[in-house]
């Protein structure tokens, strides 16, 4: 951070690379649990074991949990932000 830079500026990209990262990971577990279930609809299909099925359903379940809790914290981190916004709108630095 140089000296004529301000906090909230320095906050912000801080923020802004969390924001992508957490998008990033969200991204990707939206798509290991579209391919999960997927996978469990073909293989529900072509006479799969059970244990495979059961297993293909415990990960989808694992990985929307995880999608959820990442959303969660993008919500989160996007109120951080806005809050943040607001502050260096209105001019203050108020700590």
């Amino acid at each position: 951070m140089s000296d004529n830079e301000r906090p909230e500026s320095a906050a912000f990209r801080e923020l802004e690379i969390l924001v992508r990262h957490l998008g990033e990971e969200l991204a990707n577990f939206r798509r290991r649990a579209l391919q999960a279930e997927t996978n469990l609809k073909v293989s529900d299909g072509s006479g799969a074991s059970s244990a495979r099925v059961a297993e293909v359903e415990a990960e989808s379940a694992a990985l929307r949990a995880r999608l959820d809790a990442a959303a969660e914290r993008a919500r989160g981190l996007v109120k951080r932000v806005r809050f943040l916004r607001q502050q260096t709108e209105r001019g203050g630095n108020h700590r």
